[in-house]
């Protein structure tokens, strides 16, 4: 597994190579000069107890000056080239999985959980981010920083050198006891965030029905909980690092004291001089801060390897409706004629049950067809298979004689418009909504799509027109009118197959049948109609009449009423409704 995350940081870290290259070298030079000052300084001290002119030591001053002024500005490149390459990491790797996101079946989002999948998004990328910049900068540092210091220390005085680090060993002990117990808790951090973040937008996005139920006070406890767990998880993991780094420290500050100890027994013995022994604490001092953070180091390290697993595990889902390796490139237009053949869909959950169990149709160009049923028949699914929002077994579903898993799913989907009943609006003007399937569409073509979607009226009416802004989820029109909007949105594209599923449910029959008829008059396309409005569907050409996934009836209006079956039951129902409702009106 190490050698699978390595490999993982160095795919990352691979395209910026010469960024990095620049930035050791510059690591290089700061760790040079930082091994440099203090043998300056040891040289000035030493010369200071034989006598000094003012001159020299001013000329002294200002070389260690100039030093430490060129230490602090390469240190300054040397930061910003690595900590660069970790910001552009980060904006890279958030854009591919919002790219691979988007590339997933309709329903993956759902399974996993959208609190989860932002969590991913956001803080596993920054975590990915300073791995890749903050950790990788103070681990090549701590690395030069000992492989410089320790040379430099040892020509000094070996003893006092072995004596000054011998604890180091104990702080990366106590690094590795706490390490794993911080991983662990920083991974329940991370989960309780992303539930916590899961919970915050679904009651945005369901809060009318909270309002109409009254469970704000159930949805206040949900809350209170996930956020305790949260709490709890943030402070046990402060209270690890709190323990952790104090005693780093503590160690560190020993090792100092060890120093100092021994260090004043050789200068009464006049094996060491005074300004060995300053150069020395210089460097130990130089050697405690990366020692010290090397722990908040390793930490941030196993967090980023955290983090890149759950990225990883986003970017390895493949989609499993997808383009095939060598789609069909349509040469002419499409006519609109659809064919099922022995259709049979299965969800991947429930394997022993068939949704749709071999079903059978011819749709010609230019027919207007509706699709009938019970609920829970399988006509959602008929529809969905249509657009391929699902997977559909080869060879059983063709668009004008070619097997839709042949044909490009851009090419499909511009030839066959679905609209789902609830037609997702975008927190956006009418105008922008109506256009977003062709967002160059000119003000002409949107106002023509309104108009055979029977919205123009409604659109007229408000304030601000086109203009108007819709809301979040389009919160502030009505259900018939964000049905309609959604269905203008598909008639812009002009697609010759348009695929209504229950897309009318939210207006009268009367004005369905108006919205039929003026699709039809203004374009010829094949239009099929999924509908539990029996009213409706009565003036289509055809009707598939679907129970329990099969196709049980065909026919028009006149020859289905007239025989015994599922089509005349449903008829009888609905009129029974109808008569029952006026009678209470």
């Amino acid at each position: 597994m190490a050698s699978l995350r390595l490999d993982l940081i160095g795919r990352y870290l691979r395209p910026h190579r010469k960024t990095l290259l620049l930035g050791a070298i510059s690591l290089v030079v700061v760790n040079v000069l930082s091994v440099a000052i203090p043998m300056e300084v040891r040289k000035v001290i030493d010369e200071l107890q034989e006598g000094f002119l003012f001159r020299d030591v001013l000329q002294q001053a200002i070389w260690i000056v100039a030093l430490a002024t060129s230490m602090g500005m390469v240190r300054l490149i040397s930061r910003q080239l690595v900590f660069g390459v970790g910001r552009q990491v980060e904006v890279t790797l958030r854009q591919r999985l919002f790219d691979h996101m988007l590339k997933q079946d309709p329903g993956w989002v759902q399974e996993i959980g959208s609190g989860e999948v932002i969590s991913r998004a956001t803080s596993d990328v920054e975590n990915i981010r300073r791995l890749l910049g903050f950790t990788v900068l103070s681990l090549t540092n701590t690395l030069l920083a000992y492989s410089f210091t320790i040379p430099a220390m040892l020509a000094i005085d070996p003893w006092l050198t072995l004596a000054a680090v011998a604890l180091y060993p104990l702080m990366l002990g106590t690094v590795g006891l706490f390490g794993g117990r911080m991983v662990r808790q920083r991974k329940r951090q991370q989960e309780a965030l992303a539930s916590l973040s899961e919970l915050i937008q679904e009651d945005l996005s369901g809060i009318s029905a909270i309002k109409i139920y009254g469970q704000e006070n159930a949805e206040q406890a949900a809350f209170a909980s996930r956020n305790t767990t949260y709490r709890d998880s943030a402070i046990n993991l402060a209270k690890t690092a709190s323990t952790l780094f104090p005693l780093l420290q503590g160690i560190s500050s020993i090792s100092l004291l060890l120093l100092l100890a021994l260090g004043s027994g050789q200068l009464e013995r006049e094996s060491l001089s005074i300004g060995g022994l300053v150069a020395l604490i210089l460097y130990v001092e130089r050697l405690v801060f990366p020692t010290a953070l090397l722990g908040f180091t390793l930490n941030t390290f196993q967090v980023g390897q955290v983090s890149l697993e759950r990225v990883e595990e986003l970017l390895k889902k493949v989609p499993t409706i997808r383009d095939s390796s060598k789609p069909l490139i349509l040469k002419e237009p499409i006519t609109g004629r659809l064919e099922a053949r022995d259709l049979k869909i299965q969800y991947e959950k429930n394997k022993s049950r068939e949704i749709l169990s071999g079903i059978n149709f011819i749709i010609e160009p230019g027919e207007l067809v509706a699709v009938v049923g019970p609920v829970g028949c399988g006509k959602t699914t008929l529809a969905r298979a249509l657009g391929r929002m699902i997977d559909v077994p080869k060879g059983q579903l063709f668009l004008d004689s070619h097997d839709i898993n042949d044909l490009r799913l851009e090419d499909l989907r511009k030839n066959i418009s679905l609209v789902p009943q609830e037609g997702y609006l975008f927190t956006s003007s009418l105008a922008d909504n109506l256009r977003y399937g062709d967002p160059a569409a000119s003000m002409k073509k949107v106002e023509l799509s309104a108009t055979q979607a029977h919205i123009i009226e409604d659109i007229k009416g408000f304030p601000d027109g086109y203009e108007t802004l819709v809301g979040e989820r389009g919160i502030t029109l009505s259900g018939g009118q964000r049905q309609r909007t959604a269905l203008g949105r598909a008639l812009i594209i002009s697609s010759p197959i348009l695929v209504l599923d229950d897309a009318l449910a939210s207006v009268d029959n009367k004005t369905a049948s108006g919205i039929l008829e003026s699709i039809r008059s203004q374009q010829k396309r094949t239009v099929l109609m999924i509908s539990h409005q029996l009213s409706a569907a009565a003036g289509c050409d055809r009707i598939l009449v679907m129970e329990e996934g099969r196709i049980v009836q065909q026919g028009c209006h006149k020859e289905l009423i007239n025989i015994a079956g599922t089509y005349r039951r449903l008829w009888e129902r609905e009129k029974a409704a109808e008569e029952f409702k006026g009678v209470v009106n």
